[in-house]
């Protein structure tokens, strides 16, 4: 295929930041931005002003997928829309990127993988943060064993505040109804996909939920997890959008000694011998095995939206033979961590993974079922830029 033609569902905060790259600069090599849509008609005004004629303009998702304008479709649109949509986009033949979180809960992802692979075109999760450099690297550093099997992850991502206003920019923001969850669901998929896709996913879980803690909302926005390994390795995850300023540190150790990420640096701490082994054998009690430090250099990589989308656009065009950087079947694993999250609060207990996906759902039905959309008169379209982490 020689071009691309994208269609953009929703254009909110994120799709609008979507749109912007895929027409502005250089754009996408072999890409080009031929529809958008969206429900709110205060956004295909905005469409209309911003993008021009050139670019078609639908009310509804379904209605652009049926259009024959589009080849491919980037779906930015609220949580519980991510499945349903990319569900059409497949039996209709279109390649699909979406925008995180895979979905809400994981009985619908797994649907929406089921139709990925049914259809059989290129799928793709707007997972970012797997392209920038010193999470490659960190993930290169670990699967190649120089730091030993996993004995405990910590991660602290704590740097996601974000003041009131954020959550009054919309009704249905930060709502069980209408957003199906709070900084797990919306922040933090990218902090879940990368704990798992670097150390690999736990068995169990027992976390604890604070729920409107620091915001006037109804969802979680403070969040503490420990976690079980099958290896018997153990973890801990800390997140809010509460704290200023905040902490954003993955922490990982293993038999040869410990890798530190924090700021985009990379600091890995290695043992001269095994730790496992030294602790059996020396005879002296006190001690520890001898360390030496140094800062480990990332690979190339901005991390940037542009980035997983170049390289969904070029496995389009090549059939496939270009890897994918964020498989859309992967999006699977942050939704079954955050709903484990939820669940063990919910439940009071410890929930194995994978998680029983119609527990889950029986459980967010009900506080969807009592959720109350906020009135925050007209909804407003906040900038993203800046946000990512």
């Amino acid at each position: 295929m020689d071009e691309v033609r994208i269609g953009v569902a929703g254009i909110g905060g994120m799709g609008s930041n979507h749109t912007g790259y895929l027409t502005k600069g250089d754009g996408v090599p072999g890409a080009r931005l031929t529809a958008v849509a969206d429900v709110t008609p205060a956004r295909i005004e905005w469409a209309k002003a911003s993008l021009g004629d050139g670019v078609a303009r639908f009310d509804t998702p379904e209605g652009m997928i049926e259009s024959g304008e589009i080849d491919a479709v980037i779906i930015a649109t609220p949580h519980y829309f991510h499945p349903p949509v990319a569900i059409a986009a497949f039996e209709a033949g279109l390649h699909v990127m979406s925008e995180k979180p895979a979905g809400v809960y994981t009985n619908q992802v797994k649907q929406m993988n089921a139709a990925a692979e049914k259809a059989g075109t290129v799928f793709s999760l707007m997972l970012n943060q797997r392209a920038r450099g010193h999470t490659r690297k960190l993930k290169e550093l670990v699967a190649s064993g120089e730091l030993g099997e996993i004995q405990r992850t910590n991660y602290i991502i704590t740097s996601w505040f974000r003041a009131q206003s954020y959550y009054d920019s919309g009704g249905w923001r930060a709502t069980w109804g209408g957003e199906g969850g709070g900084v797990l669901a919306n922040q933090c998929p990218h902090n879940l996909d990368l704990w798992q896709w670097i150390c690999g996913m736990p068995s169990r879980m027992r976390s604890f939920c604070y729920f409107g803690k620091h915001h006037n909302i109804e969802v979680e926005d403070d969040v503490t997890a420990f976690v079980e390994y099958p290896n018997g390795a153990t973890g801990v995850f800390v997140t809010t959008t509460g704290d200023a300023p905040g902490t954003n540190r993955l922490e990982i150790t293993g038999d040869r000694g410990k890798v530190v990420a924090e700021n985009g640096k990379i600091t890995f701490h290695r043992t001269e011998e095994s730790a496992s082994k030294f602790l059996k054998e020396w005879p002296n009690g006190f001690g520890s095995p001898g360390v030496w430090t140094c800062d480990v250099p990332p690979a190339r990589g901005d991390g940037g939206h542009i980035t997983i989308t170049k390289n969904w656009v070029q496995s389009i065009r090549d059939g496939g033979k270009t890897e994918l950087m964020a498989p859309g079947l992967d999006g699977i694993n942050s939704v079954e961590l955050f709903n484990a999250m939820l669940l063990s609060t919910w439940t009071d207990s410890w929930i194995d993974i994978p998680v029983d996906g119609d527990l889950y759902l029986e459980e967010l039905q009900k506080r969807a079922k009592a959720s109350k959309a906020k009135d925050t008169g007209e909804a407003k379209t906040m900038d993203v830029s800046g946000t990512f982490q």
